[in-house]
């Protein structure tokens, strides 16, 4: 039944989305504002996701009224890179649509037989790095299924139409060298969130885990690391190359690594401030939690605690601030506390917002996903709710004795 719905779904979104392949490219963009509004409104995980986001990347340093209208424009320009994916499958060519400005140096590498690696993100129509690279010079790159096979078969013979291959991450390392000691590029999109990677880094302000496959190849092999980059101008989108990133094979593997990890991922943190809104604020860069100790609602990397008035409901509460801070080690926490407890011990890196009365705290903050409402006020639930939050917890979620950790836990 699966499959049939699968099928069902691949089906449905070609017929609906064939319009759009004989339209011109322009027309795509106008409409993919309108479109991209709406999305806005009608997909609330992936809105609060894209608030969150931005508000907790603290080196862009925006008001709560940019906040909104950057969220705005990365839907926008989603639903751009979405409209575009009829069109490309229909394309012979995307000279007249992508260009590289320079090309040279990497073009020259692989034509001597010297495999080369793209450092790239999800930019702009990131598909378009893939395609004009392999429409100049052989590459391969790394790319995750989805679960309708029907619809990635789609997406693939996109991908593929100018010779280029995808390879699956579980075979990353293995093709990923093999194309590399053919004299191919080898294309990496390089920043999805990977908790479960031993390497983390600031990015934009925040903590971040990464693979460190592109520079454990480049140490392995030599080959050097380019930074992809994309950005949409005026109806057509230009691609640059960084300089080349080399590795020092004399130097111990684990520093080398890290080292490489560093100025890769820091260029392309540049790259990101220079045009916020055509990168994907909607997907967890910031994920800290591997599946594990919590149960998958409540993984998240920002939440915030509000404690009540009642000063022996708090003082029943006040250990639990401590036991998050244990299985959030990492996140973003804000504690909301009445001001009469500035006495109180407040553990390490906590954003502490004291209150004199419950309407005080109804202010435009987008920080948290996860809510903690111990005040007994749902009117606070209803506000974090409309603004980035997308699951709150209650008194109510306990039975007659609070354990928190059963509630979040499989086991703590």
């Amino acid at each position: 039944m699966s499959n049939v719905n699968h099928f069902l779904s691949y089906v449905f979104i070609r017929i609906i989305t064939a319009p759009f392949s004989i339209l011109p490219y322009r027309t795509l963009h106008w409409l993919g504002k309108p479109l991209g509004t709406l999305a806005y409104y009608l997909l609330p995980t992936f809105r609060k996701r894209a608030l969150s986001n931005l508000t907790l990347a603290s080196s862009l340093h925006l008001s709560p009224h940019e906040i909104v209208q950057l969220a705005k424009k990365s839907f926008h320009n989603l639903m751009i890179t979405c409209l575009e994916y009829p069109k490309l499958s229909r394309e012979t060519s995307i000279s007249h649509l992508a260009y590289c400005d320079n090309p040279e140096l990497a073009a020259h590498l692989v034509q001597q037989g010297q495999g080369v690696i793209f450092f790239c993100g999800h930019q702009a129509n990131w598909e378009l790095l893939f395609l004009e690279g392999t429409s100049r010079m052989p590459g391969v790159a790394i790319g995750r299924p989805t679960k309708n096979r029907y619809l990635y078969r789609w997406v693939l013979r996109i991908r593929q139409k100018f010779g280029g291959k995808i390879i699956e991450p579980k075979s990353a390392v293995k093709e990923g060298l093999r194309a590399l000691r053919k004299g191919a590029f080898l294309g990496i999109v390089g920043d999805q969130g990977m908790p479960d990677s031993h390497f983390s880094s600031s990015f934009l302000g925040r903590k971040a885990f990464t693979s460190t496959i592109p520079t454990l190849l480049a140490y392995r092999t030599g080959a050097p690391i380019f930074v992809a980059t994309i950005a949409r101008e005026q109806h057509r989108y230009r691609i640059h190359y960084s300089d080349p990133i080399y590795a020092d094979q004399n130097q111990n593997m684990d520093t080398e690594v890290k080292r490489l990890m560093h100025t890769t991922l820091h260029l392309f943190e540049k790259s990101i401030q220079e045009h916020p809104a055509q990168w994907l604020w909607q997907h967890n860069r910031w994920k800290l939690q591997a599946p594990g100790i919590l149960k998958r609602p409540y993984r998240f990397d920002s939440l915030c605690m509000a404690l009540p008035q009642d000063p022996n409901l708090l003082k029943t509460l006040w250990p639990y601030l401590f036991f998050l801070r244990e299985i959030y080690p990492e996140e973003h926490l804000t504690l909301l506390l009445p001001s009469t407890q500035r006495s109180l011990p407040i553990p390490e890196n906590v954003h502490i917002r004291y209150y004199h009365t419950i309407d005080e705290l109804f202010v435009p903050d987008y920080a948290p996903k996860l809510l903690f409402n111990f005040t007994g006020d749902s009117r606070l639930s209803s506000h974090y709710k409309k603004l980035s939050v997308l699951k709150v917890v209650t008194l109510a979620d306990f039975g007659p004795q609070i354990d928190l950790r059963k509630v979040l836990c499989h086991a703590c």
